[in-house]
């Protein structure tokens, strides 16, 4: 694959985003328009480096490393967690979880009685306080692209399905569970933490991970 680079303009903020983890929606529309135009480019380049670009039909892109399945991590746990609990919080109140997590929104006031409703699965998650609640799982939510903030409400962004799709199924093997009169375990997605991804089983930085794989698919090419 012959590779453009002139045309790939948005090539080094979009690899720095999807590096650490972030979601690219239409909420970031310079990146998104351009991984939506040159999509095939862009795969051919970062498989190369060893990443499946996925592109969800609901309208986002993230990365999943092809070289082996990504551990679980701490914040995967936290964000599966507290939208599973926000699933439970908000059909007790009578909303429509769906309509929430698809494009609503949570108010930073909503926080203290889901925290305290809650209580001892956050603990799961090592949160404790409401301060705790947004800076290991709100946050974290705001810099991986599923959520925006401001003026103390959080909208949810559309890469929210991942986490649904998880809800959705974790529902089904309840009610199973519950006719079984037995417990299963909370399954939680595949993402990636804003650490440094090992390859090879060395520390690679960013840039120098970008400039390797263009260099390979160079080589390909000549």
């Amino acid at each position: 694959m012959n590779l453009d680079l002139s045309e790939m303009s948005q090539l080094a903020p979009i690899f720095r985003e999807l590096f650490k983890g972030f979601h690219i929606s239409r909420r970031d529309p310079e990146l998104y328009t351009q991984l939506s135009n040159l999509q095939d480019q862009y795969r051919g380049l970062f498989r190369a480096l060893g990443f499946e670009l996925v592109c969800d039909t609901r309208g986002f892109y993230y990365f999943v490393p092809e070289q082996a399945a990504a551990q679980v991590n701490k914040t995967a746990q936290r964000l599966s967690l507290f939208t599973f609990i926000l699933v439970e919080h908000l059909a007790d109140q009578g909303r429509d979880p769906m309509a929430v997590l698809d494009g609503g929104s949570l108010g930073r006031d909503e926080l203290p009685s889901l925290l305290e409703k809650y209580r001892d699965l956050f603990l799961q998650a090592e949160v404790q306080t409401q301060d705790e609640l947004e800076e290991k799982i709100l946050r974290r939510m705001t810099q991986l692209g599923f959520a925006g903030e401001e003026n103390g409400v959080y909208r949810f962004l559309p890469p929210m399905h991942r986490f649904l799709d998880v809800c959705l199924s974790v529902q089904q093997d309840r009610d199973l569970a519950a006719s079984l009169h037995s417990a299963l375990p909370l399954p939680t997605p595949v993402l990636l933490d804003d650490e440094v991804i090992v390859i090879d089983d060395a520390e690679e930085s960013e840039e120098d991970a970008l400039a390797r794989a263009i260099a390979e698919e160079q080589e390909l090419d000549a």
